[in-house]
């Protein structure tokens, strides 16, 4: 009985090996594919910034429907979080709405990561507030820096502008993972330290909606988020190097007339996944449809021949 009962044990102790490699084995393959880029795959690894998401999910879904037997696999860990993937190998494509920083370009050559930074798209980085807030009629950097800055001495709006009434600003940020935050924090904020009040969320819905639920709150985005949601928030116009109040629009986005927050938007690519042909024709069709799809969630498209040149760059990377 013994015995039986330990040929038995053996016996179950194998299988379950057998099946713990199998399944150690699949996930090695899925792993190697999804991040190295060197494998056949059908499953695109992208993830990063909240802002550029809406062009990605786009070009994502439209290529999906021309091409049913792909995968796009889409994720949304903001510019800093991720590259952090990128760095680690775990995806073949960044996107970003801020240029890649020096330690991050350092630790990928230390990973042995060769890139290449494209732009998709401009975008006007928007300052917003409640649709029934009647006094905000324009900003100026300098009254942004007083409002967001620890010490900037601000609680009310009244510490803003006299006249303005004294009610509590309750102000709602992108998280520190975000390419926006680190955006609006090299033109607004500086060498100063974020006000240590404000509601953090990665998720720019999240900022929509406090902002649409709160008569005093502020926040920004990307303009395709408020685009989309203009009915329920006002934009506030923010004075320019020219001493203009100026609004985000397609055409001040475009000639940089809203300054200084209109900013590009990029998508940076391993260079070694382009050998995989998934990759590349994905990353081309990208391309050839980023201006389109930028427009069409609410950002501005670079010029056509922006894109031509990215795309030769492309096929010059892939071996084409």
């Amino acid at each position: 009985m013994k015995s039986r009962f330990l040929i038995l044990t053996l016996g179950m102790s194998l299988l379950l090996m057998m099946l713990t490699a199998c399944g150690n084995a699949e996930g090695s393959e899925n792993s190697e594919d999804n991040g190295a880029g060197e494998e056949s795959t059908t499953e695109i690894m992208v993830d990063g910034s909240s802002t550029v998401f809406p062009i990605m999910e786009a070009v994502a879904e439209e290529y999906q429907a021309a091409n049913p037997d792909a995968r796009v696999n889409i994720g949304v860990s903001g510019s800093g979080g991720g590259f952090e993937k990128f760095i680690a190998g775990e995806t073949h494509i960044s996107n970003a709405s801020r240029p890649i920083k020096e330690e991050e370009k350092a630790l990928l050559e230390e990973n042995g990561i060769e890139y290449t930074e494209f732009e998709v798209a401009l975008d006007g980085l928007s300052i917003v507030v409640n649709k029934e807030n009647d006094w905000v009629d324009q900003l100026t950097v300098e009254e942004l820096t007083k409002m967001w800055s620890e010490d900037g001495g601000v609680k009310t709006w009244a510490d803003v502008r006299e006249g303005w009434p004294e009610e509590d600003i309750e102000f709602y940020s992108p998280g520190a993972d975000s390419g926006t935050f680190d955006y609006f924090s090299e033109v607004v904020l500086g060498d100063a330290q974020i006000r240590q009040d404000v509601s953090l969320s990665e998720d720019d819905n999240v900022l929509v909606q406090g902002v649409a639920g709160s008569p005093n709150g502020i926040s920004y985005f990307g303009y395709a988020y408020y685009a989309e949601n203009k009915e329920n928030l006002k934009v506030v116009p923010i004075v320019n190097s020219e001493g203009e109040a100026v609004k985000p629009s397609q055409e001040t986005i475009q000639s940089g007339e809203y300054n200084p927050f209109s900013r590009p938007l990029f998508i940076y690519v391993k260079n070694e996944a382009l050998q995989n042909d998934s990759v590349y024709e994905f990353t081309k069709y990208t391309l050839e449809n980023a201006g389109e799809m930028a427009e069409a969630v609410g950002y501005v498209a670079k010029p056509e021949s922006k894109y031509e040149e990215a795309l030769q760059k492309v096929n010059e990377l892939a071996g084409k």
